[in-house]
């Protein structure tokens, strides 16, 4: 079993949102829910669905995103 980063998709109400991905992240988007179909026994569908979970993931875990962000967000403190 792989240790992936994300576990299972939520289904969330969706926005629509249109982008293009280069082939080869679309290809590791494809193999990236084929591993996790098999390690979680849930089917993904459609692999773009991945893109939030990870985005989210990636900015929960970078730690100066998160110094920096909560050194911008106002304190009751510099009031």
């Amino acid at each position: 079993m792989a240790k992936l980063k994300l576990g299972p998709i939520t289904d969330d109400k969706p926005v629509k949102v249109t982008l293009e991905l280069p082939a080869g992240l679309h290809r590791d988007l494809v193999a990236y829910a084929d591993i996790l179909a098999s390690d979680a026994g849930q089917a993904v569908g459609d692999p773009v669905r991945l893109i939030v979970p990870m985005l989210q993931r990636f900015i929960a875990t970078d730690r100066e995103f998160v110094k920096a962000r909560r050194a911008m967000l106002p304190t009751s403190r510099n009031r």
